[in-house]
């Protein structure tokens, strides 16, 4: 049965996977095929650049909010650090975007958001105040 990607995406995607194993490559649907496997990518850079929002967000909030400083904000930028890491690990092309100015001042304008939505800090930067290598390392804190 032919699954139509635009009605069942998720039968869809099975009935392609079946495709691929069993060799049949002239009945895949290369087309959205193709689009699924470019949307693989950018949630890729989406997840990263999300995690490095919260956690950039709660590492100037722990800076800034000195008073407020518990467990859970402890607990978010470690387990924040920990899953950027595996990211970087399970796709390491995400290093260079990583590593580009344009990618840290979106992660940046992310985390300002964050800020926004859960504080009333004013006065924040325009840029992200400290470098990539400082935000990963595991045992810094502003």
């Amino acid at each position: 049965m032919r699954h139509n990607y635009d009605e069942d995406v998720v039968a869809w995607a099975r009935e392609q996977a079946q495709l691929l194993r069993s060799g049949k490559w002239l009945q895949l649907d290369a087309e959205h095929l193709a689009e699924e496997i470019d949307d693989v990518g950018k949630s890729e850079r989406r997840a990263l650049a999300h995690r490095l929002a919260v956690l950039v967000e709660h590492l100037y909030k722990w800076q800034k909010q000195s008073e407020r400083q518990d467990k859970s904000w402890l607990t978010t930028i470690r387990v924040q650090r920990l899953q950027v890491l595996a990211l970087l690990d399970k796709a390491p092309s995400l290093k260079y975007l990583a590593g580009q100015p344009d990618f840290w001042l979106g992660v940046w304008h992310d985390a300002v958001l964050l800020l926004a939505r859960e504080t009333e800090l004013d006065d924040i930067p325009a840029q992200c105040p400290w470098t990539r290598e400082q935000v990963l390392a595991p045992d810094w804190l502003p």
